[in-house]
């Protein structure tokens, strides 16, 4: 333990000496680097001069959602949520029985149904 704290004294020490005196930059470099600005900031455009042309709605849509890959995605999932939805897997849970509904088979006697008789129930 005692050796590592002292080699992480000595690493401290070197970033501190190499933070009070930083290097400085070569002059040819720094002339270099103001060349190739003076040399690129006329011929630069302003964001105003830039005028990005109409799109159709569509287009616009796809490129809100990410591109064709991502909207393939979306295509799948929602494919894939449908299928799962109307036709559910044996492991996955009823969403009606979660919800509390249950369906009660004596409720309404399927082969005894008469339309005559709900109805003469209700005007009752």
């Amino acid at each position: 333990m005692a050796d590592e704290s002292k080699a992480l004294q000595e690493l401290e020490d070197m970033f501190a000496a190499a933070r009070a005196d930083p290097p400085a930059l070569p002059l040819h470099l720094n002339t270099a680097i103001l060349a190739d600005a003076a040399r690129v900031q006329p011929g630069g455009q302003t964001a105003a001069n830039v005028r990005a042309e109409r799109q159709p709605m569509w287009r616009q849509l796809i490129e809100a959602v990410g591109g064709w890959p991502a909207l393939g995605g979306l295509t799948a999932a929602c494919a894939a949520g449908l299928w799962i939805g109307m036709a559910p897997p044996s492991f996955v849970p009823d969403p009606a029985a979660l919800a509390g509904y249950e369906e009660n088979g004596t409720a309404v006697p399927y082969d005894s149904y008469d339309m005559a008789m709900v109805l003469s129930e209700d005007l009752q």
